[in-house]
Formats: C-alpha cells, structure tokens, sequence
C-alpha cells in the first residue's frame, strides 16, 4: 500500500509540473538581394479620426505614494491620444509587398518607466534587437511581457535599477506590457521581420525611410481602433503620401 501511495504521489507531481514548450525562433529565408541605398523611396502621411473621441478615463495612482510624488492630478488613460483629429500611437508598418532583402539589427531600443506610466506608449522592434528596459521612477514596477509568438516574461526592477534586455524571436503584433504592481501602467511592443515602420507622434505624423521601390500594403494599427490597411507604389526616390482615416465607427 505504501508503494503504491508514493508511485500516486509521484505521477501527481510529475503531473503539476508539467511545462509548455516555449515558442520556437523565428527562422526566416536566407536574404537573395541587398537595396541600393541610392534608390530608396520614403511614404509618410498622418493619421485621422472623425468623430466623437471616447472620454479620457481617469488613473488614480495614489495607491502608491512613490507614483504621486510632484504630481498634480488628474492622470488620464492613454489609449485616446487624439488632438484636433489627429491619432497618437497609431503604429504603421509595411505589412506586404517587400522582397527578402538582408538588413542590420538596429541599435537597442529604450522602454522606460517614468511618473508610473511606459515611455514610449507604442514601441516597434525588429527581430533580435535588442530592447533595454529602465526605471527612472521612485517605485518598484514589475515588468509583464504577455505575448503569444514569443516568449512571455515577467520581472520585477527596482528604482534606478540596472536595465532589463530583452529581444524578440519573432514577428508580432500589439503585444501587452503591463506592471503587475500598478494595473494601470500598460504599453505595447510590435515586433517585425524588416526595420521599415514607425509611430505616429501627437500630431498624428509618420516617416518610413529608405524602402526599395515597389508596391506595398500599409498596415495602420491602433490598441483600440483595430488595423486599416492602403496600398501604395513609389518609384526610386519618390515620395509617396498615405494616411487613413479611423473613426468613432471603428472603436471595438
């Protein structure tokens, strides 16, 4: 009886221990071809939105006094940062139409921590760069990476802490970031196999430099808004403009 007491107890352990298999690397094509720097085009353009714009949700952060210090309240959500009809954290990319073409892994990118919120709000990466996470804030934060094609993680940093480096190994898109010790401290990372996209500013503008010429599927992602999509040609050096307009119909 006692055997068979401690063969039960194992089999349930071995059982609760059980670990998934963490995604696997991203492997894309070997690169056929190189751009020719003296050929690239540029699209930029900026991003609309027509009509009523959702009312800014307050944050009350006074749950720890470290994320209030110096401040003046109000402190209001950032997923509607839209000023005059123009859309902020808009995150635009080439969604289709590149060749395999070789690239540098850019410079780490920076995601820092300050007055309790992430800085940047939306942030793009490619492939294997390397990401550098910073806490310029008087309080613990627990940084939360809940993605779904890469490797999830969870680490919490001390104030002035050293910085956290992190990288992706695959393509993804809108992956939360969130402070598990401050919920309303939330950011995402979009991760990409090419280095041509980039982030709408406050005034709802964009630059995407150096493409080879082609045809292309422009895709405009919001958190809340959802992804419209544009087509667009551009020649050896030309400039071509583009920018949709998002609107009260497409909040989700």
């Amino acid at each position: 009886m006692k055997f068979r007491f401690g063969l039960l107890l194992i089999l349930l352990v071995a059982g609760c221990s059980k670990n998934e298999t963490p995604p696997a690397s991203y492997k894309p094509e070997a690169p056929t071809a190189k751009i020719d720097p003296s050929t690239t085009a540029t699209v930029s353009g900026v991003v609309t939105y027509t009509g009523d714009v959702p009312k800014a949700q307050p944050i009350d952060m006074s749950q720890d006094p470290a994320c209030v210090l110096g401040k003046v309240p109000p402190n209001f959500g950032e997923a509607y940062a839209i000023n005059k009809g123009r859309a902020a954290n808009v995150y635009v990319y080439i969604k289709d139409g590149l060749g395999n073409y070789s690239y540098p892994t850019p410079p780490p990118a920076t995601l820092d921590q300050k007055g309790c919120r992430y800085v940047p709000h939306v942030l793009g990466l490619m492939v294997g760069q390397k990401l550098r996470i910073l806490n310029s804030d008087p309080a613990m934060h627990n940084i939360h990476s809940m993605a779904h094609e890469n490797d999830g993680w969870n680490e919490s940093q001390y104030p002035g802490g050293d910085a956290i480096e992190k990288t992706f190994n695959k393509p993804e898109l809108m992956i939360p970031v969130q402070c598990n010790n401050h919920p309303w401290m939330k950011m995402y990372v979009n991760v990409l196999s090419n280095p041509f996209f980039a982030v709408t500013d406050a005034e709802g503008k964009y630059t995407i430099s150096g493409l080879p010429p082609g045809t292309y599927t422009l895709g405009f992602v919001h958190e809340k808004m959802g992804e419209k999509t544009l087509k667009i040609t551009v020649g050896a050096k030309e400039h071509a403009v583009a920018g949709p307009a998002f609107s009260s119909a497409d909040i989700k």
